[in-house]
């Protein structure tokens, strides 16, 4: 029989298997509508640039706005808005304020893969209640909203996750002086 040990301090836990990056986190409006923020982007590929950062930065603020929009155009079809509303439930539990990813069959369900099954639902229960140019006209007025804001506002201001232990403080710590410390000036 093999000896056994217990060993008492350690802390043993399941690593995740999901990027640090792949955290779905609300941001501030005011983070996200910062006026001094906003410019011109410089060329084609610059705003692509921007609106894929943008994008994946405040990737829940733009679900509530494309939301919000839909909603709107659904304001005259009450049956509609019932369908809506329930699945909102499902949006809020599921993706807008859960942290911990999604669990089924007890494997960890990708963010990516929760957004496109609520979006699939969401349009198909809508269309269901025969409000489908409604649903399209909102879909559209939503990506363009979102696309516009992601294009023109700069990202040069956005933290993202670990970007302090590169480029902050733990780095200013730990660099190398300015100027040698080793020589001194005669007076």
């Amino acid at each position: 029989m093999p000896p056994t040990s217990t060993t008492y301090g350690t802390i043993t836990s399941n690593p995740t298997t999901f990027p640090s990056h792949a955290k779905h986190t609300r941001r501030p409006w005011p983070e996200l509508f910062s006026l001094s923020s906003f410019c011109l982007p410089i060329s084609a590929g610059d705003a692509k640039a921007r609106i894929k950062i943008n994008l994946s930065y405040f990737r829940v603020n733009y679900v509530i706005i494309a939301l919000t929009i839909l909603f709107l155009t659904l304001l005259w079809h009450p049956t509609s808005m019932i369908v809506f509303l329930i699945t909102f439930i499902f949006w809020w539990f599921l993706y807008l304020f859960n942290d911990n990813p999604v669990v089924i069959f007890n494997r960890p369900v990708d963010d990516n893969v929760v957004l496109g099954v609520l979006s699939f639902a969401t349009v198909l229960l809508l269309v269901l209640t025969h409000v489908g140019i409604n649903v399209l006209v909102g879909l559209i007025i939503g990506v363009v909203v979102v696309g516009i804001h992601a294009a023109f506002r700069g990202t040069e201001d956005l933290g993202f996750p670990g970007e302090e232990e590169e480029n902050g403080l733990l780095s200013v710590v730990g660099s190398q002086p300015l100027r040698p410390t080793s020589r001194y000036n005669r007076i």
